[in-house]
């Protein structure tokens, strides 16, 4: 059976991605080369950000096509996250709301890849 090492992020420049990652992941991004990065923020999970002028063979896809889903343990965990990334400037595409499925939001990356935290 096949496995999936990472998910690519197509992004503008690597080194704004990168400290847009290890703010509001709190983690350390890796530069594996100067338009490649790998973030590792949760277990068996690892984003790459690839910088888009610079794919082989070239792409004319550009961000905000993807969306990460991540599970907030509980309602409380989720309103401290909204409210951090919210101080820490990150651009939401929906705020905090309830839906069919559960509380939610979706905050944005720099380049429009949507970040969708529920509980």
């Amino acid at each position: 059976m096949l496995t999936i090492d990472s998910i690519v992020f197509y992004v503008e420049n690597v080194q704004l991605s990168m400290a847009f990652y290890a703010e509001v992941f709190e983690c350390e991004p890796k530069l594996l080369s100067p338009t490649f990065a790998v973030v590792e923020f949760a277990k068996n999970v690892k984003i790459t950000l690839k910088q888009a002028d610079a794919l082989t063979p070239s792409s004319p896809i550009r961000g905000g096509g993807a969306e990460l889903s991540i599970p907030a343990t509980n309602s409380v965990e989720l309103d401290n996250l909204f409210e951090k990334w919210k101080q820490q400037g990150v651009t939401f595409a929906q705020e905090r709301e309830e839906s069919v499925y559960g509380i939610n939001f979706v905050a944005l990356d720099l380049d429009g890849h949507r970040l969708r935290v529920f509980a």
